[in-house]
């Protein structure tokens, strides 16, 4: 019987592999569940490097006109309203990683092949750091200073009309004690500022409807749930049931209900907080973040090209006695910051720690 096989640096292997990769990767990710091409997305994937040379992708925002007009026939010419337009950039490199196995001999002791073991453990790693980069951006996470953890370019902090505490009109994690759980009424009042705030968040497109997205550390849900005042947990529950089969959208992945028009997503990767003078992190308080349409940015290089393919290299090495297989990515992602301003993000840091 004839088959096909692409055995180790086949050139058509590795052009395979290096497409699985990195949509097993994506799989394994909430990231994924929130990337798109469009305006209306979440996570936004910009092209520009992955067509052309450069290191930079340059993302605009042009502001809503505010003056009141010319009525009648008063005189327009002189009285014209400049633009005012902001920018964010977008800073791309390349990250990679690799697996080496110690020789045909180790090989030969274990029932597994190293090669596709390999591809398991980089795909996890993988998935693990576009999560990390994801969290650490959007919660603005500078106590993480190592920017391969952060999507290849530092984190930024939430600005302050961007941060509503679990304490009442607190202005740094810090100072944020014990009795400052999460509850449904620090995500009123994120949703109230979304609407209000200059320029408003605008909610991301789920089937047709608007709704904003918030990600919470499991502890944030364990006190949601556990709150003993009347509309908490149980008014996400009845949300959730009258939207059980509205949607199949992948945002719902997960989801651990829906409250007020936003989508509770629960993950470990919430980031903690930061002490605002010594950039220290604080274990006992996690950083929710509210997100809507545009919160962050994504892009590749040339190499991938799509974010559904990567660089995937076999080498032989030790007169082809080891094989080592390298993934790298050329890649960036980031929070939008217009004006020096989140641009669709709203940190909700609370008290949080493990139940007892």
């Amino acid at each position: 019987m004839a088959v096909t096989s692409y055995g180790v640096n086949n050139a058509l292997a590795v052009k395979l592999w290096a497409k699985k990769l990195f949509v097993e990767s994506l799989k394994a990710t909430q990231f994924a569940n929130f990337l798109g091409n469009d305006s209306s997305s979440l996570i936004q994937w910009k092209d520009e490097t992955s067509k052309s040379a450069g290191d930079r992708i340059t993302v605009g925002l042009r502001m809503q006109l505010t003056g009141g007009g010319v009525q009648g026939d008063g005189t327009l010419e002189g009285n014209e309203e400049a633009l005012v337009t902001y920018t964010d950039n977008l800073f791309i490199d390349q990250l990679r990683h690799a697996v080496r196995s110690a020789g045909k001999m180790s090989e030969q002791r274990i029932p597994f092949s190293v090669r596709d073991e390999a591809m398991s453990g980089l795909r996890d790693w993988w998935a693990d750091r576009l999560d990390q980069s994801f969290f650490n951006q959007i919660c603005g996470n500078n106590a993480q200073t190592d920017t391969r953890y952060t999507g290849n370019q530092a984190t930024i902090i939430p600005n302050a009309a961007n941060y509503i505490s679990a304490k009442a009109a607190a202005t740094a994690d810090e100072s944020i004690t014990s009795t400052d759980t999460m509850t449904l009424t620090v995500i009123d009042k994120a949703v109230a500022a979304a609407k209000t705030l200059t320029p408003m968040i605008r909610p991301v497109k789920v089937e047709g409807m608007d709704k904003y997205v918030c990600f919470l550390h499991p502890y944030q849900v364990y006190a949601i749930r556990t709150a003993t005042t009347t509309g908490q947990w149980l008014d996400i529950q009845k949300a959730a049931m009258a939207g059980a089969d509205s949607t199949k959208s992948p945002i719902y992945t997960g989801a651990i209900g829906e409250y007020n028009g936003v989508v509770l997503v629960e993950s470990a990767r919430v980031a903690t907080g930061v002490n605002s003078s010594t950039a220290a992190a604080i274990t006992t308080v996690r950083r929710a973040v509210l997100c809507g349409a545009q919160s962050a940015v994504f892009g590749t290089g040339r190499e991938g090209g799509t974010p559904d393919k990567m660089n995937w290299v076999e080498e032989l090495f030790d007169y082809e006695n080891q094989l080592g297989v390298s993934a790298g990515l050329i890649y960036g992602l980031k929070k939008t910051v217009f004006n020096s301003k989140d641009f669709a993000t709203i940190a909700l840091p609370s008290y949080a720690v493990q139940p007892t």
